[in-house]
Protein backbone atom coordinates (compact mmCIF):
# COMPACT_ATOMS: atom_id res chain seq x y z
CA UNK A 1 0.00 0.00 0.00
CA UNK A 2 1.47 3.21 -1.20
CA UNK A 3 -0.96 6.33 0.29
CA UNK A 4 -0.22 10.43 0.78
CA UNK A 5 -1.74 11.34 3.99
CA UNK A 6 -2.57 15.89 3.18
CA UNK A 7 -4.00 17.78 5.20
CA UNK A 8 -3.22 21.52 6.54
CA UNK A 9 -0.66 22.16 9.04
CA UNK A 10 -1.66 20.50 12.86
CA UNK A 11 -4.76 18.20 11.48
CA UNK A 12 -3.23 15.40 12.85
CA UNK A 13 -1.18 13.69 9.44
CA UNK A 14 1.76 12.63 11.70
CA UNK A 15 0.31 11.11 14.56
CA UNK A 16 -2.09 9.10 12.70
CA UNK A 17 0.63 8.28 10.09
CA UNK A 18 3.50 7.06 12.70
CA UNK A 19 0.66 4.99 14.22
CA UNK A 20 -0.87 3.18 11.38
CA UNK A 21 2.69 2.66 9.80
CA UNK A 22 3.64 0.67 11.90
CA UNK A 23 0.14 -0.92 12.74
CA UNK A 24 0.66 -1.94 8.83
CA UNK A 25 3.77 -2.62 8.40
CA UNK A 26 4.49 0.31 5.91
CA UNK A 27 7.79 2.76 5.82
CA UNK A 28 6.51 6.11 7.49
CA UNK A 29 8.01 8.89 5.75
CA UNK A 30 7.87 12.57 6.51
CA UNK A 31 9.49 15.22 4.62
CA UNK A 32 8.93 17.47 7.74
CA UNK A 33 10.97 15.39 10.04
CA UNK A 34 13.35 14.72 7.06
CA UNK A 35 14.12 18.50 7.13
CA UNK A 36 14.00 19.24 11.01
CA UNK A 37 16.74 16.13 10.77
CA UNK A 38 18.69 17.64 8.49
CA UNK A 39 18.55 21.25 9.98
CA UNK A 40 19.41 19.76 13.54
CA UNK A 41 22.77 18.03 11.98
CA UNK A 42 23.88 21.01 10.06
CA UNK A 43 23.57 18.98 6.69
CA UNK A 44 24.36 20.82 3.82
CA UNK A 45 20.60 20.28 3.06
CA UNK A 46 19.15 21.20 6.32
CA UNK A 47 21.43 24.74 5.77
CA UNK A 48 19.68 25.03 2.51
CA UNK A 49 15.74 24.36 4.44
CA UNK A 50 16.84 26.44 7.41
CA UNK A 51 16.08 29.34 5.81
CA UNK A 52 12.92 28.42 4.26
CA UNK A 53 11.92 26.59 7.72
CA UNK A 54 12.34 29.37 9.77
CA UNK A 55 9.99 31.55 7.62
CA UNK A 56 7.09 29.09 7.65
CA UNK A 57 7.89 28.38 4.26
CA UNK A 58 7.72 25.51 1.46
CA UNK A 59 11.35 24.39 1.28
CA UNK A 60 12.08 24.71 -2.23
CA UNK A 61 10.92 21.25 -4.35
CA UNK A 62 14.07 20.04 -6.08
CA UNK A 63 15.41 19.97 -2.61
CA UNK A 64 12.58 17.93 -0.91
CA UNK A 65 12.09 15.96 -4.12
CA UNK A 66 16.00 14.54 -4.25
CA UNK A 67 15.80 14.06 -0.42
CA UNK A 68 12.37 11.82 -1.20
CA UNK A 69 13.99 10.35 -4.34
CA UNK A 70 16.71 8.89 -2.05
CA UNK A 71 14.30 7.45 0.92
CA UNK A 72 11.87 6.08 -1.68
CA UNK A 73 14.75 3.67 -2.77
CA UNK A 74 15.18 2.48 0.80
CA UNK A 75 14.03 -1.29 1.00
CA UNK A 76 11.20 -0.78 3.72
CA UNK A 77 9.29 1.85 1.08
CA UNK A 78 9.24 -1.12 -1.43
CA UNK A 79 7.31 -3.10 1.07
CA UNK A 80 4.43 0.16 0.88
CA UNK A 81 4.47 3.58 2.70
CA UNK A 82 2.51 6.58 4.05
CA UNK A 83 3.79 9.68 3.17
CA UNK A 84 3.34 12.45 5.61
CA UNK A 85 3.75 15.84 4.41
CA UNK A 86 4.61 15.50 0.62
CA UNK A 87 3.81 16.62 -1.78
CA UNK A 88 2.27 20.03 -1.34
CA UNK A 89 1.97 22.08 -4.45
CA UNK A 90 0.77 20.25 -7.68
CA UNK A 91 4.72 20.27 -9.15
CA UNK A 92 5.32 18.13 -6.33
CA UNK A 93 2.95 15.45 -6.85
CA UNK A 94 3.71 15.35 -10.57
CA UNK A 95 7.42 14.64 -9.16
CA UNK A 96 6.30 11.87 -6.95
CA UNK A 97 4.28 10.23 -9.68
CA UNK A 98 7.42 10.66 -11.92
CA UNK A 99 9.45 8.86 -9.11
CA UNK A 100 7.26 6.27 -8.52
CA UNK A 101 6.70 5.51 -11.89
CA UNK A 102 10.43 5.34 -12.37
CA UNK A 103 10.40 2.80 -9.37
CA UNK A 104 7.88 1.07 -11.17
CA UNK A 105 5.00 1.64 -8.55
CA UNK A 106 1.77 3.38 -8.09
CA UNK A 107 0.14 5.47 -6.08
CA UNK A 108 -2.86 3.94 -4.36
CA UNK A 109 -4.53 6.56 -2.60
CA UNK A 110 -4.63 9.92 -0.68
CA UNK A 111 -6.24 10.16 2.46
CA UNK A 112 -7.04 14.44 3.18
CA UNK A 113 -7.95 15.42 6.63
CA UNK A 114 -10.56 17.86 7.37
CA UNK A 115 -9.85 20.61 10.28
CA UNK A 116 -11.38 23.71 11.03
CA UNK A 117 -9.61 26.26 11.41
CA UNK A 118 -10.65 27.10 14.64
CA UNK A 119 -9.07 23.52 15.90
CA UNK A 120 -5.97 23.93 13.29
CA UNK A 121 -4.84 27.05 15.34
CA UNK A 122 -5.79 25.93 18.83
CA UNK A 123 -3.82 22.18 17.77
CA UNK A 124 -0.79 24.18 16.58
CA UNK A 125 -0.63 26.93 19.25
CA UNK A 126 -0.68 24.44 22.06
CA UNK A 127 1.49 21.75 20.70
CA UNK A 128 4.19 24.90 20.61
CA UNK A 129 4.24 24.38 24.63
CA UNK A 130 4.95 20.59 24.38
CA UNK A 131 7.64 20.10 21.50
CA UNK A 132 8.87 23.73 20.98
CA UNK A 133 8.77 23.57 17.28
CA UNK A 134 10.23 26.95 15.63
CA UNK A 135 7.63 26.85 13.44
CA UNK A 136 4.84 26.96 15.91
CA UNK A 137 5.06 30.80 16.41
CA UNK A 138 1.91 32.54 15.86
CA UNK A 139 2.91 34.64 12.47
CA UNK A 140 4.95 31.48 11.07
CA UNK A 141 1.90 29.22 11.96
CA UNK A 142 -0.82 32.11 10.49
CA UNK A 143 1.86 31.80 7.57
CA UNK A 144 2.19 28.28 7.28
CA UNK A 145 -1.54 28.03 6.95
CA UNK A 146 -2.17 30.60 4.25
CA UNK A 147 0.76 28.83 2.45
CA UNK A 148 -1.57 25.65 2.71
CA UNK A 149 -4.49 27.59 1.48
CA UNK A 150 -2.86 28.97 -1.78
CA UNK A 151 0.07 26.25 -2.27
CA UNK A 152 -1.60 22.86 -1.07
CA UNK A 153 -5.27 22.73 -0.92
CA UNK A 154 -5.30 22.98 -4.82
CA UNK A 155 -4.11 19.43 -4.75
CA UNK A 156 -7.37 18.02 -3.89
CA UNK A 157 -8.74 18.54 -7.01
CA UNK A 158 -5.42 16.96 -8.27
CA UNK A 159 -5.84 13.55 -6.43
CA UNK A 160 -10.23 13.66 -6.72
CA UNK A 161 -9.93 14.22 -10.59
CA UNK A 162 -7.66 11.02 -10.28
CA UNK A 163 -9.68 9.47 -8.34
CA UNK A 164 -7.47 8.41 -5.69
CA UNK A 165 -8.98 10.93 -3.30
CA UNK A 166 -10.51 9.92 0.28
CA UNK A 167 -11.73 12.56 3.08
CA UNK A 168 -11.93 11.86 6.58
CA UNK A 169 -13.19 13.99 9.65
CA UNK A 170 -9.85 14.91 11.49
CA UNK A 171 -11.21 16.18 14.52
CA UNK A 172 -12.73 14.24 17.56
CA UNK A 173 -10.73 11.35 19.56
CA UNK A 174 -7.65 10.00 18.09
CA UNK A 175 -8.87 6.45 18.02
CA UNK A 176 -12.10 7.20 16.37
CA UNK A 177 -10.39 9.13 13.64
CA UNK A 178 -7.69 6.34 12.93
CA UNK A 179 -11.01 3.84 12.51
CA UNK A 180 -12.07 6.65 9.76
CA UNK A 181 -8.86 6.25 8.05
CA UNK A 182 -9.01 2.57 8.45
CA UNK A 183 -12.29 2.31 7.12
CA UNK A 184 -11.75 4.94 4.20
CA UNK A 185 -8.56 2.14 2.88
CA UNK A 186 -10.57 -0.43 3.11
CA UNK A 187 -8.27 -1.85 6.26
Amino acid sequence: MRVVFLGPPGAGKGTQARELAREWGLAHIATGDMLREAIAAGTDLGRQAKTYYDRGELAPDALVIGMLGERLQVPDAARGFILDGFPRTIAQAEALERLLKDLGRDLDRVVFFEVSEPELLRRLTARRAVEQRADDTDDTVKNRLRVYATQTAPLLEHYDHRSRLVSVAGEGPIDAIRSAVRQALGR
